[in-house]
């Protein structure tokens, strides 16, 4: 149900949430996140965009989450760049259902609404600060600290 550009968009903004106060260059988030270079620029002016990422230019520029990832909910990035769209009218356009949704459509809007009631609640700080054992395709920097950390307490 969600885009790919939305699963780009939340490795980018999770990635720069590990370096809250570095800046990164697009090629850096492109080849930490395994996202397409020219797909990866887009989705960056996207979130730009949507206030979610902060950019600037020049020697020690690049990307920079545009606020703490305490701060920032994945609603905010989904939303940024493939905004979620609740069904309020029969997308058939039958007359017949007038404003009530026939009751495949209604579930298929209760699903979104509980989606984004879901990434409301959640923060990308929250997400890194998950204990997993899931081995993620993006081996992020504290990430990394926190499975050493771990193997070398195991006995």
């Amino acid at each position: 149900m969600l885009s790919q550009t939305v699963e780009y968009a939340l490795r980018a903004a999770t990635y720069l949430a590990t370096v809250p106060t570095e800046s990164r260059t697009v090629d850096q988030i492109a080849e930490v996140t395994h996202v397409p270079l020219a797909y990866l620029s887009k989705v960056l002016q996207q979130l730009v965009r949507g206030g979610i990422v902060a950019s600037r230019r020049g020697t020690g520029g690049g990307f920079t989450l545009a606020r703490p990832p305490e701060e920032l909910r994945i609603l905010e990035v989904v939303q940024a760049v493939d905004p979620i769209q609740r069904i309020t009218t029969c997308p058939l356009g039958l007359a017949a259902h007038g404003k009530r949704l026939c009751p495949l459509h209604r579930r298929l809007d209760n699903a979104m609404a509980q989606m984004e009631e879901a990434f409301s609640e959640s923060t990308l700080a929250e997400i890194l600060s998950e204990r997993t054992a899931s081995v993620p395709l993006c081996k992020f920097p504290n990430q990394l600290a926190r499975r050493s950390h771990a193997a070398a307490a195991k006995p």
